[in-house]
C-alpha cells in the first residue's frame, strides 16, 4: 500500500505496488499515519520526497469502491466518506515541519494530482505520465477545498481553465509551461527519484528550523489553511 523509508536527512514516502494507487479509505489512513510518523521524527533539515511503483502516481479516488456501495445514495456516501478524510491529509503535508517533494512517476488524476500539489515541489518525467482532472468528465463537483487549493498553487486563470475546465490530460512540458510542475526534464523513474534527491539533500543541508519552514508555508496560504483548520504560529528559536 505505501511505505516510509528514512535516508539519512530525506523520508522517502513510496505508494507500492503496480496498480492505479487509487485512494481507497484504508489507503488514506495508512498514508496520513505515515505523515504523522515522518512529523514525530522530523529534525533540522528533514525533507519529504513521495513517490509511487508503476505507471500511476495515484488515479485518484477508490470510485470502484464507492460505486460497490450498490446504491446511488451509498456511493454518494462512500464518495464523502473519501473527500472527508482525505482533507487530513493535505492539511499533514502543509504542516509537516520540513521541505516537501512530490517525483511523479507516471499519471496524477483528481485526488492524486491533488495529494501531489499539496507538495512544496512537484517533478515529472518527461517521457510519461499526465496530469488530469477528471471530474468535469465525470460529472462529478469539485470538493471546495480542492478548489481552494488550484487558486492558491496555481497562478494564473488560464492554466486553471485548462486543467479544471477542458478535461484535458496535460503533459511534463506544457505543465511546466502553465506552472503547475517545478520540472519535466526527466526521462525516467529513475530520473525523476534522482533529482528530487538530489533537490531533497541541497534542502537539508541548509538545516532549517521545520517549525518555521511550516508555518511561513501556512501563512503563504490563508484561505486554504483555514479551511484545512491551521493556523500559521511561530514559536521557535533560530
Amino acid at each position: 500500500m505505501c511505505t516510509l523509508e528514512k535516508r539519512g536527512d530525506l523520508f522517502l514516502l513510496t505508494l507500492t505496488g503496480d496498480d492505479e494507487h487509487r485512494f481507497h479509505p484504508d489507503t488514506i489512513a495508512s498514508v496520513l499515519s505515515l505523515l504523522e510518523q515522518a512529523k514525530s521524527q522530523s529534525t533540522r533539515g528533514s525533507v519529504l520526497i513521495t513517490t509511487a511503483h508503476g505507471k500511476f502516481f495515484s488515479n485518484g479516488f477508490d470510485l470502484a469502491w464507492a460505486q460497490a456501495a450498490g446504491s446511488q445514495t451509498g456511493a454518494v456516501n462512500r464518495m464523502h466518506q473519501m473527500v472527508e478524510s482525505f482533507k487530513p491529509v493535505i492539511a499533514a503535508l502543509f504542516d509537516l515541519p520540513m521541505p516537501t517533494i512530490a517525483a511523479l512517476n507516471g499519471h496524477a488524476a483528481a485526488s492524486g494530482l491533488m495529494f501531489a500539489l499539496s507538495h512544496d515541489y512537484v517533478f515529472m518525467r518527461n517521457d510519461r505520465g499526465v496530469l488530469y482532472m477528471s471530474e468535469v468528465d465525470l460529472g462529478l463537483p469539485l470538493p471546495d477545498y480542492f478548489a481552494a487549493m488550484f487558486a492558491a498553487k496555481i497562478g494564473t486563470g488560464i492554466a486553471r481553465r485548462e486543467l479544471l475546465l477542458s478535461g484535458k490530460k496535460i503533459k511534463g512540458e506544457e505543465a511546466v509551461a502553465l506552472g503547475i510542475v517545478d520540472s519535466a526534464a526527466h526521462d525516467s523513474v529513475e530520473g525523476v527519484v534522482e533529482a528530487t534527491v538530489s533537490l531533497g539533500e541541497s534542502l537539508a543541508a541548509k538545516k532549517w528550523n521545520g517549525e518555521v519552514y511550516a508555518s511561513i508555508r501556512k501563512s503563504l496560504y490563508p484561505g486554504l489553511c483555514a479551511m484545512l483548520s491551521l493556523t500559521a504560529k511561530i514559536a521557535a528559536s533560530p
